[in-house]
């Protein structure tokens, strides 16, 4: 899957150092709304590229992931339309309908929140979503990770003006 079609969206605390924050863990209580298989290849890839930035998974970390997902049917954005316009005399009128064309794709939302439990509470958000194959084969769900992850952390830490 190519990064194009993954969209995210990002919020932070504008107060936050982030410089602070050199390790993590993720809540033990967490369930993320995917199968077993695909929250270890998520927290595999979230593990290395966080590693590759620096940070380190610790049993007393400065801050803690929560992860959730949920997948959805989204129609495809092709539309096609048709009008219908008449005049006679001094009367005029016209019906315009927008016509879905193709089938509907799934897509899967990722919420990735980084939460310091001592300060500051959430001060990172990520919302992803991207197009879902449920039956797609292993190597692809994890390359559909990989570069999920990849443009989530693009956004951590922020650029602060």
């Amino acid at each position: 899957m190519s990064c194009s079609s993954i969209r995210v969206n990002y919020d932070y605390e504008k107060t936050t150092n982030f410089d602070a924050y050199k390790t993590y863990n993720y809540y033990s209580d967490m369930t993320s709304g995917m199968s077993d298989l695909d929250t270890k290849r998520l927290y595999k890839a979230l593990d290395n590229a966080l590693l590759s930035s620096g940070y380190l998974i610790s049993e007393k970390p400065d801050f803690l992931i929560n992860i959730k997902s949920v997948e959805f049917q989204q129609q495809s954005g092709n539309n096609v339309g048709v009008g219908i316009g008449g005049t006679g005399g001094q009367v005029g009128g016209g019906i315009t309908i927008g016509l879905p064309i193709g089938q509907t794709q799934m897509a899967r939302e990722i919420v990735f929140e980084f939460v310091d439990e001592t300060n500051n509470g959430l001060f990172w958000q990520a919302v992803s979503e991207s197009n879902y194959r449920p039956n797609a084969t292993p190597e692809k769900c994890e390359a559909q990770f990989i570069a999920i992850v990849k443009k989530v952390l693009k956004g951590f830490p922020p650029e602060i003006q």
